[in-house]
């Protein structure tokens, strides 16, 4: 059956609009996700208007609709969380990663710091590469502490 050719069916899915909304609200908890999966099924619903049933029995059937929507909205969080999950026990287990960002940052710093001129790229390395304090490397060198940062934060800008 077509909806467009039987408006009657049409307007009693959108008569209920609330009472779908409200069904969906409860079975999926919030209320803006009751929304997007109600808007969903009235598109598909324009979409194959041919799979609508009469118009004694469209509202039973949009119903058993919504709830199969919202079986496979909890299936889709439970998958989504499940991999989650598994994504944090296995970030948990590994010492690897964060070796490996460190070394990556370092190679980012160095190539940074081959830009620069010598004054700057020598504070950038001694203190983001080699671990020295601002403070430490400024009384090493001479400088202030607020010149020797002032150098972090501009090779910083200028990257």
């Amino acid at each position: 059956m077509d909806t467009g050719s039987n408006p009657e069916a049409l307007a009693a899915l959108l008569e209920n609009h609330r009472a779908f909304l409200r069904y969906m609200e409860r079975r999926v908890g919030e209320r803006a996700l009751a929304e997007d999966i109600l808007q969903d099924a009235f598109a598909k619903v324009i979409a194959a208007p041919q799979r609508t049933p009469s118009e004694e029995a469209v509202i039973p059937w949009f119903y058993r609709s919504l709830r199969n929507a919202a079986i496979d909205q909890v299936r889709r969080r439970r998958s989504d969380e499940r991999a989650l999950q598994a994504f944090a026990r296995e970030l948990a287990t590994q010492d690897t990663p964060a070796k490996e960002m460190e070394t990556e940052i370092c190679a980012c710093v160095l190539r940074l710091a081959a830009t620069l001129e010598t004054e700057y790229a020598e504070v950038l390395e001694a203190v983001e590469i080699g671990g020295t304090s601002v403070k430490t490397f400024a009384v090493e060198r001479g400088l202030s502490p607020g010149n020797a940062g002032a150098c972090v934060n501009c090779t910083c800008r200028q990257a």
